[in-house]
């Protein structure tokens, strides 16, 4: 029985050489492969398709964005409780029975949902409102 014709040189080196073999002239490319996203010498020669500091965070967007979430949500609105307290009391209660998860019927899944989404549009307008006005995007 004949072994294949090829050698393994170790770990060492990255040397593999298979059978040469000419590569038929449909595969051959005639132009060579580039990246479209590279710009010249942009960022210090390094591929980047976003600004370095592309979420550009800032705690005052953070802090004030959860005050302005935390103030409306804690008017007693819903039948003379407020969206935080029965958020909040909603876990506590879930908590009380803790090795076992919610139930899917449980309100605490709707209180989790309505209160996380109204905290993320909160800072989502905050960083908006905050870096609009930061870089003049606002100014005519």
């Amino acid at each position: 029985m004949a072994a294949a014709a090829s050698t393994v040189v170790g770990l060492a080196t990255s040397s593999l050489s298979p059978v040469n073999r000419k590569q038929p002239a449909f595969l051959k490319s005639p132009t060579t492969a580039r990246n479209p996203f590279r710009v010249s010498q942009a960022s210090g020669g390094k591929y980047t398709c976003f600004q370095r500091d592309w979420l550009r965070k800032d705690l005052n967007v953070i802090g004030f964005g959860l005050i302005g979430w935390l103030a409306p949500s804690s008017i007693p609105a819903i039948n003379g409780d407020s969206l935080t307290g029965l958020f909040f009391g909603s876990i506590g209660t879930e908590l009380a029975h803790f090795p076992t998860p919610p139930a899917l019927t449980s309100p605490f899944w709707l209180w989790l949902v309505t209160w996380h989404l109204g905290l993320f549009i909160c800072l989502t307008f905050g960083q908006i409102g905050f870096k609009g006005r930061t870089e003049d995007y606002f100014e005519k």
